[in-house]
């Protein structure tokens, strides 16, 4: 059986989930004051930060789940996302409207392969 490798793990959850050479995380903004836009650049910032936790990088990223608060928000989302994805390296994306709570407009659930 395959070692499941569970980083800054609480009771509720973990941060990061590691098996078989694939990290999952997921991200929110760390100041959900921002606007839409200050907010997905936040959580593109933390991933980049999660993958040198794990000894991986942009390039290796194979899918990200968007939930919205509003698809209103969308533009500012894919301005944020199309200056940050490594142009030949877009992983697969799906984007929806979620019941994000207070004030938070984005989240994002990683996938991505480490070594």
């Amino acid at each position: 059986m395959a070692t499941i490798r569970r980083l800054g793990n609480s009771t509720r959850w973990s941060d990061v989930v590691i098996h078989r050479g694939v990290a999952q995380w997921v991200e929110v903004a760390e100041d959900p004051t921002a606007d839409p836009f200050g907010q997905a650049t936040q959580v593109l910032q933390q991933i980049n930060a999660t993958l040198e936790q794990i000894g991986s990088n942009r390039e290796h990223i194979l899918q990200v789940l968007v939930y919205l608060h509003d698809m209103v928000d969308a533009p500012a989302l894919n301005q944020a996302w199309d200056a940050w994805v490594p142009k030949g390296h877009a992983p697969i994306r799906a984007c929806v409207q979620a019941g994000l709570s207070g004030n938070y407009r984005v989240e994002m659930i990683i996938s991505a392969t480490v070594d």
